[in-house]
């Protein structure tokens, strides 16, 4: 197989073409309504992408909030492109050894999903050629683009589809790999690298979302497939491996359909409704009574294919369904998984008996009170069987919280960009790139070494941290004096264990300010570092303060010298266990001591009070 990646990454720097905040609302302020057409690139042809979406004849609702302005409606023309992303982009094109352009032009790149209240997104070429080492690795680096970011979708319903504004315009960087990895894991260092290049540049966003990743995959013998839109970093290597899977599926089916010499006919659906008279409940029985129609199309030679082979979740049924989605039906039934929903034998034997199909021949089901619509969606699920014949036709499909992914649409092509004539030309002259090379920040390679060189830690904690953007708090919370073991427990396990545990996964991003106070709290005894979690948990719950979280967590008021109170009598009370098995006793007995002062007291602490007990209850049992 063969994979690249478009790592998409938001920018801190305020919007691309306009003086607006990059900030998220929930405060909507108005909205407005459009639908969006297709229009010719640059040598007029329509992209078949563009086609496909339009296709779909949706109505798109955009909604305003304190940060739009007239140029993300789409009323007033683009501003000068934002001098500061563009920087940041020149800055990670030197990162990468990559070669900038000596002029950057703007381009329009048409999109008619509603995601730009334009039609189109701006995109301007920075950068080409460059390269990203991955270990003992060189992974080629295709382009560096900067472009602007959609609108966020809100929602849809009834042809409607719901976008707000907040969104649209903030800056991304994409850069495009080579088709150079070869693996689902590679897949995921590359992806993990280039975060951890784009954070160096100190300018990028944080946050779910700010960061996305567009997989291409193939194997030998299929087509590129776009996946996009990949956002959790960890199920990288998951979507890679399934959609290898899925491939290495249907070119095992390619090769029994071209063994059987299997065929789809160019002809109309067929009719079915009456002959389902009696159908039982399910998906068809409205149609049967009256509201809508049942429509078949047959399949020559695929019986038995259209389901999942053993050990697969994969299958052709489901291929075929997702063209009927994409017209807006729910999907399709096919003969491989009947008799079942409501239809017998003597239902698919009359189908089969209409249609004309012998013993190899399997056929499929739509149903919608819209003929036309039925229609649409049997004639795209019979372009997509003929495809299956090929073998693995190239799309673009979203990512499922499964693991797998769904059909989406056509590839886009070349045919949907053509110049913006409202932006003039960027020089990039020789003393900008000068001056940038000059302040270039660490790459996370070399900062791995010197994380480690300097404050002793393992190469993978120190992996850990970059890859997961806590480096630069790691630094800040090490340079205040507290501990760096101490700081890594913090960063690496408690903070994300609490924010796991929050309800919804509600976000839990205490500022520095709370983490340098807690640790101050470790270091000067008011409380162990096993209560960390517990203090945390008490101010993602609302907690106003360190104080307030300590005491809410019930770690707040016990001294060494209730330490050593209580050390005494739990091994006073144990006299007899302690002059039975002498030292051995520790075990048992520090067991029962943390019950009481687990996260109020350090663990060594506590381990050194007992044993002093535990000796001079010996001590005294000898005299």
């Amino acid at each position: 197989m063969k994979a690249g990646l478009e790592v998409h990454q938001q920018l801190a720097t305020g919007k691309l073409f306009c003086a607006c905040p990059s900030e998220f609302s929930e405060e909507v302020r108005g909205a407005f309504s459009r639908r969006l057409r297709p229009a010719g690139g640059e040598d007029r042809a329509v992209d078949t992408a563009a086609a496909f979406q339009a296709a779909r004849g949706l109505r798109y609702r955009y909604e305003i909030v304190p940060s739009s302005c007239l140029v993300e409606m789409d009323e007033e023309p683009p501003h000068p492109l934002n001098e500061a992303a563009l920087d940041t982009a020149l800055q990670l094109a030197l990162l990468l050894r990559a070669r900038p352009v000596d002029e950057i032009q703007v381009m329009r790149k048409i999109v008619v999903d509603g995601s730009n209240t334009a039609g189109f997104q701006r995109t301007a070429l920075v950068a080409t050629g460059g390269t990203l080492e991955v270990g003992d690795r060189q992974v080629s680096i295709l382009s560096i683009c900067l472009e602007e970011d959609a609108a966020r979708k809100i929602g849809s319903s009834d042809g409607e589809v719901v976008y707000r504004l907040d969104r649209l315009g903030i800056p991304l960087i994409e850069v495009a790999t080579g088709p150079d990895i070869s693996s689902g894991s590679e897949a995921r260092e590359v992806a993990e690298e280039l975060g951890a290049l784009l954070r160096a540049t100190r300018r990028v966003r944080r946050g779910i979302g700010t960061i996305r990743e567009d997989l291409n995959v193939s194997t030998d013998g299929g087509h590129r497939i776009e996946i996009k839109g990949v956002q959790e970093l960890g199920r990288i290597q998951e979507y890679v491996n399934g959609e290898v899977a899925r491939q290495k599926l249907l070119l095992s089916v390619r090769d029994e359909l071209v063994r059987r010499k299997a065929e789809v006919a160019e002809r109309d659906p067929t009719d079915v409704t009456a002959l389902l008279e009696g159908v039982g409940p399910g998906p068809l029985a409205e149609a049967v009574g009256g509201r809508g129609a049942v429509f078949a199309l047959g399949l020559a030679g695929f019986a038995g294919l259209l389901r999942s082979p053993p050990g697969s979740v994969e299958r052709l049924g489901r291929e075929l369904a997702d063209q009927a989605r994409s017209v807006g039906l729910r999907g399709l039934l096919h003969s491989d998984e009947l008799p079942a929903y409501g239809l017998t034998d003597r239902h698919v034997a009359a189908i089969r008996s209409r249609l004309g199909l012998g013993a190899n021949d399997a056929f499929v089901l739509v149903t919608d009170r819209s003929h036309e619509r039925a229609r649409t969606a049997l004639h795209r699920v019979a372009a997509r069987a003929r495809a299956a014949i090929e073998g693995v036709p190239g799309e673009t499909r979203d990512p499922l919280p499964d693991g797998r992914t769904r059909y989406s649409r056509p590839l886009p092509g070349r045919d949907r960009m053509y110049p913006e004539t409202d932006i003039p030309p960027i020089l990039v002259p020789a003393g900008r790139l000068a001056h940038l090379a000059e302040t270039l920040p660490e790459r996370p390679t070399e900062r791995r070494s010197r994380l480690e060189r300097e404050h002793g830690l393992a190469a993978e904690v120190v992996r850990q941290l970059v890859y997961s953007a806590d480096e630069e708090a790691f630094e800040a919370l090490t340079r205040r004096g507290h501990g760096a073991a101490l700081v890594v427990r913090l960063l690496l396990q408690d903070l994300p264990a609490v924010a796991a545990a929050l309800p919804g996964a509600a976000p839990f991003e205490p500022d520095l300010a709370v983490l340098d106070s807690l640790l101050q709290g470790v270091e000067d005894g008011r409380f162990a570092k096993e209560g960390i979690p517990a203090v945390l948990a008490q101010l993602a719950s609302g907690a106003p303060d360190l104080d307030t979280a300590v005491e809410r967590a019930g770690l707040a008021g016990f001294r060494a010298a209730d330490l050593g109170e209580l050390v005494d009598r739990v091994v006073r009370s144990n006299r007899e266990l302690v002059l039975r098995r002498k030292e051995d006793s520790f075990s048992a007995l520090m067991g029962d001591v943390m019950k009481e002062v687990r996260g109020r007291r350090d663990g060594k602490e506590v381990a050194e009070a007992l044993r002093g007990a535990i000796a001079r209850v010996l001590a005294e049992g000898e005299c």
